[in-house]
């Protein structure tokens, strides 16, 4: 272990960095990569592999040329490579032979350039594995990284995930696979031209050490370019990544919100958003084009020059060899024109690591642990609602620099009672349903259920429990029977139609093209408003929940679907425990306890009749509802 270590930190940093870094992206990939140990061996020695036989076509070459310019009456013996087969001297009599006339060389040279093809395919057939088992690699792991970012959104509490723009989470979840897949081949082609160019300079070397400075030399003026553009690559890609993301993010919105956009007369102010940001783009793109192919003509240039000092020079170098000036020259030419691609490619893919690296970081950002809450997990699990829930000085801060949401509440909510929840705008009604709901955890109190402690309960068992009906209904761009029974398993079709029932939405549904196999359209734009709400309440009561909240379920619809509504609601409370939360105060006269909340407090609790008599807050409300009926209502926004 202490000797791969050695090599690891002896490794190029693009090389090193993958293998040592400790941020999490990195360790995300190489926990990914040890999974596929085979495909990363098979990788490994097929660009090995690939190398040797390049370097073996190389010497192939030489001897070749120097069979084809050597004089008829050259004396073979004094050739090197001849001197080597003392192990082998039959081999080295037949050869010496057969070098000693005309036929015998022909054909010896057709034998070497036969034995060159072959190693040529050989270097491609390896060549082609090699991508091939780096492509598969990648494209499994991206799926692995795509799968495991999907499950790190989902994984995050509401409070978390909520501070993220929606663009933000897609951009994350979409764009982690394919940054991985791209950074696999990166490596991999990195991997392949580093062995490559420890072959080639080998061969320099042995060629000629001095020759080599002048490829040294250009391998320094690329370290110059690299070192002066990689920077500038680095953080044109990072911009380019900030526009882009806040584009999709923007883009998104605008289809989410065309309702609004439409209403408001944002149009044009919307399009010339976008057109900003493409601008911008556009900008990012095109600079970022002008540095990545700045070092490409640098790179083909360089090499010319120094072919051309090679020439001048080997005459000099090369005078004295045995094998004459031509077979050295032309292999040493060969070798370094294969040294400067090899170091064109590292160049470039350098480049693309400078590129990639603001991705990575992205996915960083997602990763990292410590400033992110996840949803809880483990727990003892719920089945049922034994006793009733009880908030316990309950209060809750949605930031450290924000005000509380709500202050110190206590409050019973028994098994079979419906309790109601009204106030101004503001008031924290929605911060209790939101706390019960699970989305957020108190910041202090305590909330039991059947006195047990809700951070002791299994969050998913409980979840699945509730049923909730908000004022922002939520469908799928799915059937209607879809729509209603999503979330419970095995249900039938006959259940649905019964939920639709009791939620009085079956007059409606039958009615439709295709009954309950209808599409109703991106989150439901094909119904109206109290179509919506009302297949939102069979959702909920096809649950069967322990507890029901309503969250201004009724408060913008008209009187006609309010009175609907309200109507399968009043049914289900007879037998369920039931959360309200209600702006127009006649729907909750008949609960059983009313609350009413201003500043994140409960000021007054009790019965419709009970309160009216205290002549306090409620009756205040009740009095200027009471003047204006007509009034629409001011719908409580969740806080």
């Amino acid at each position: 272990m202490p000797f791969l270590h050695r090599i690891v930190r002896r490794l190029p940093k693009p090389l090193r960095a993958p293998l040592t870094d400790q941020k999490p992206a990195s360790r995300l990939i190489r926990q990914s990569a040890k999974k596929h140990w085979k495909l990363l061996a098979l990788n490994f020695s097929t660009s090995l592999a690939a190398s040797l036989s390049e370097g073996a076509t190389l010497g192939i070459i030489f001897l070749s040329v120097s069979l084809i310019s050597a004089p008829e009456n050259s004396d073979w013996s004094k050739i090197s490579f001849l001197g080597s087969l003392n192990q082998l001297p039959w081999l080295q009599d037949w050869l010496a032979t057969a070098l000693s006339t005309r036929t015998g060389r022909d054909g010896i040279f057709v034998l070497l350039l036969a034995f060159a093809v072959a190693l040529q395919a050989l270097m491609a057939a390896t060549s082609y594995v090699n991508s091939i088992s780096s492509a598969v690699m990648g494209t499994r792991m991206g799926t692995e990284i795509t799968s495991k970012l999907n499950d790190r959104v989902l994984s995050l509490s509401f409070g978390c995930a909520s501070r993220y723009r929606v663009g933000d989470l897609l951009n994350y979840v979409g764009s982690g696979g394919g940054t991985v897949q791209k950074e696999i081949s990166l490596a991999n082609g990195l991997l392949m031209n580093s062995l490559q160019l420890l072959i080639y300079l080998a061969i320099l070397v042995a060629i000629s050490p001095w020759l080599l400075l002048v490829a040294m030399g250009m391998a320094a003026a690329m370290q110059t370019v690299q070192k002066v553009l990689l920077p500038r690559i680095r953080r044109n890609s990072r911009e380019q990544q900030i526009v882009n993301v806040e584009l999709s993010s923007h883009q998104n919105e605008q289809i989410q919100g065309l309702r609004l956009l439409h209403s408001m007369g944002q149009l044009e102010s919307s399009r010339a958003k976008l057109k900003s940001l493409l601008s911008e783009s556009k900008r990012l793109s095109i600079r970022q084009s002008k540095l990545s192919n700045l070092v490409q003509p640098i790179s083909n240039m360089l090499p010319i020059i120094s072919i051309a000092v090679i020439a001048s020079l080997s005459l000099l170098v090369f005078k004295d060899r045995s094998s004459g000036v031509l077979p050295s020259l032309v292999t040493f030419i060969i070798a370094l024109q294969r040294l400067n691609q090899r170091v064109g490619s590292l160049t470039g893919l350098a480049t693309s690591y400078a590129a990639n690296s603001a991705n990575v970081e992205r996915l960083n950002d997602i990763l990292r642990d410590d400033d992110k809450q996840f949803i809880r997990s483990g727990g003892v699990p719920f089945t049922d609602l034994q006793k009733g829930i009880q908030l316990d000085g309950v209060s809750l801060r949605y930031g450290p620099d924000l005000p509380e949401a709500l202050s110190c509440i206590n409050l019973s909510i028994g098994r079979g009672q419906t309790i109601a929840l009204v106030g101004s705008s503001g008031a924290g009604k929605s911060s209790i349903a939101d706390l019960l709901a699970g989305l957020y955890e108190p910041t202090g109190g305590r909330i039991l259920i059947d006195g047990v402690d809700f951070r002791d309960i299994n969050l998913s068992s409980w979840q699945q429990r509730l049923g909730v009906v908000s004022q922002d209904t939520f469908l799928f761009n799915a059937s209607i029977a879809s729509n209603i029974g999503f979330g419970v398993e095995n249900v039938t079709l006959e259940d649905i139609k019964a939920a639709a029932a009791k939620a009085q939405a079956a007059g409606f549904i039958n009615k439709m093209p295709e009954g309950y196999d209808t599409k109703i359209g991106e989150r439901g734009y094909r119904l109206s408003g109290g179509q919506r709400q009302r297949i939102s309440l069979a959702r909920a009561i096809l649950r069967k929940p322990e507890l029901l909240i309503l969250d201004e379920a009724t408060s913008a619809l008209d009187s006609q679907s309010e009175r609907l509504v309200q109507q399968a609601i009043e049914q289900f409370e007879r037998n369920h425990t039931v959360l309200v939360i209600a702006h127009r105060l006649s729907t909750i006269v008949n609960a059983d306890v009313i609350c009413v909340m201003a500043e994140g407090k409960i000021l007054e609790r009790g019965q419709h009749h009970e309160l009216l008599s205290h002549s306090g807050l409620y009756a205040k409300l009740w009095s200027d509802q009471s003047k204006h009926p007509q009034q629409s209502p001011v719908t409580a926004s969740s806080v």
